[in-house]
């Protein structure tokens, strides 16, 4: 990976002529994106993101933190631990110039020998994971991080709405797909491309069957107007 997004995030936090991001996906055409959206403050952003980080608590793990507005904002609230992590070397580096004391190049999936109260999966964090049949492995490490109160919070999308009809009122579905939540992304950066990579909207209730096959409880916080929504999972006390 060329680390353009990683990249874009660096170039805007240095002031180095920073330009929007191209995205595109397998449902949808190409679409910029500004990466000053990723520095956005508390009250830039949405409900869903406030929520989770009022209800952050204790050693708290941001994973795919990006440019770390989260992290940075939860680091100046009283008595939180946070560690940002990130795949991303460009975007820890400006994480660490924005000022986030703990933050760290690392895949959530090779994190070891660590236990916190919150794991945060903001602007769809779990959609990382890439396809719905890796989905029961990523939960297994997140709970294998995860203090006995501990909670993971993620915000997601339910993406059957992009689909279209068919005949009889149901969506026409592609049958390449093991699940319509999985798409491939596409990122462009200042005229160079990323290697193509997977990413997964996950729905509701297809997130609540994955955190009971691992013994977690689901639960719905928020849920927005266009099918997105906030969840939180813990241990099950069962």
């Amino acid at each position: 990976m060329k680390d353009l997004f990683g990249k874009a995030i660096l170039d805007f936090q240095t002031n180095n002529a920073p330009a929007n991001l191209i995205t595109e996906t397998t449902i949808s055409e190409e679409d910029e994106m500004s990466v000053a959206y990723l520095f956005r403050n508390f009250d830039e952003m949405p409900k869903m993101e406030q929520q989770a980080l009022r209800l952050a608590k204790g050693k708290v793990l941001d994973v795919g933190c990006g440019a770390g507005s989260h992290s940075l904002y939860l680091q100046n609230q009283e008595k939180l631990d946070v560690t940002a992590i990130d795949v991303s070397k460009n975007a820890i580096e400006a994480c660490r110039l924005r000022g986030i004391k703990k933050a760290e190049i690392q895949d959530v999936m090779t994190l070891k020998n660590q236990k916190f109260d919150t794991i945060l999966l903001m602007m769809n964090g779990a959609g990382m994971c890439g396809k719905l049949k890796k989905m029961p492995a990523f939960l297994a490490q997140l709970k294998s991080l995860l203090n006995d109160n501990g909670q993971i919070l993620l915000d997601s999308s339910d993406i059957i709405y992009m689909f279209d009809e068919d005949e009889d009122g149901g969506k026409w579905i592609p049958s390449n797909n093991d699940y319509y939540g999985e798409v491939i992304f596409n990122i462009s950066y200042k005229g160079e491309k990323e290697q193509p990579f997977d990413w997964m909207y996950i729905d509701y209730s297809t997130l609540q069957n994955a955190a009971n096959a691992n013994n977690l409880q689901c639960e719905m916080l928020l849920e927005g107007e266009h099918y997105d929504y906030l969840a939180r999972l813990t241990h099950s006390k069962t």
